[in-house]
């Protein structure tokens, strides 16, 4: 197990080389330690602003706070950042939302890479063909999407859930607009997401977005959820 370079008195990391992946990390907000995993990373930008880093890669010491929605809007309360970074900040009543914001870009800059590599095919006839052949890794809706053609959709998707006995997720999350840009087409209302490395940090990425919004540890959120 990674050692915790922060103690009581000191909330921030060494630097982004110090982060290991599956490490663990302190929660500034709820003193507690937790996988990296279930946190988000914060350093100083050049404004004093706390600018999240989600790919904790940024240069200069991080905090670390609980990456859910909730946390992060009561460590802006609480006046976490400017404690910990021992330093006035500028710190947004809005960057809880920000966070959100750039979580769901960095899911669907995701998407559009898998598309990219043929990995997602769109349209309801495609979508149900791959379905029945059971090469599916994921399978979106576009919010908006109307019932019937969820509902029959869905239900192959159930089937295949049963015959490859693993759960495949359903994501019903970005409006369809937001899926035409990642994947470059229009009027994508259905998509399924096969096999590929891509599909894989996509599906990865959009779980974290949900463990995000509903505030569920990793174990006990699935991006099927509704």
């Amino acid at each position: 197990m990674l050692a915790i370079a922060q103690t009581e008195t000191d909330d921030l990391d060494r630097g982004a080389t110090s982060v290991a992946a599956g490490g663990e990390r302190f929660c500034a907000l709820t003193r507690e330690v937790k996988p990296v995993a279930e946190l988000m990373r914060f350093v100083v930008g050049p404004a004093g602003e706390a600018v999240p880093d989600l790919k904790r890669k940024l240069p200069g010491r991080g905090l670390w706070i609980t990456a859910t929605r909730e946390a992060i809007e009561d460590a802006v309360k609480r006046n976490v950042f400017a404690r910990s970074f021992k330093r006035e900040m500028k710190v947004s009543r809005e960057l809880a939302a920000e966070v959100e914001r750039l979580l769901a870009k960095s899911a669907l800059d995701a998407l559009s890479i898998a598309g990219k590599a043929g990995n997602v095919v769109a349209g309801f006839a495609k979508v149900q063909s791959v379905m029945t052949e059971g090469h599916v890794l994921g399978l979106i809706h576009a919010a908006e999407a109307a019932p019937d053609g969820k509902r029959k959709l869905n239900s192959a998707l159930q089937r295949n859930n049963q015959s490859q006995n693993r759960e495949i997720p359903l994501i019903e999350t970005f409006p369809g607009a937001d899926l035409d840009l990642a994947l470059n087409r229009p009027n994508v209302v259905h998509a399924a997401v096969l096999a590929g490395p891509a599909s894989e940090t996509f599906l990865a990425r959009v779980a974290r977005l949900m463990r995000y919004r509903s505030g569920n540890s990793p174990d006990s959120i699935s991006a099927a959820a509704p």
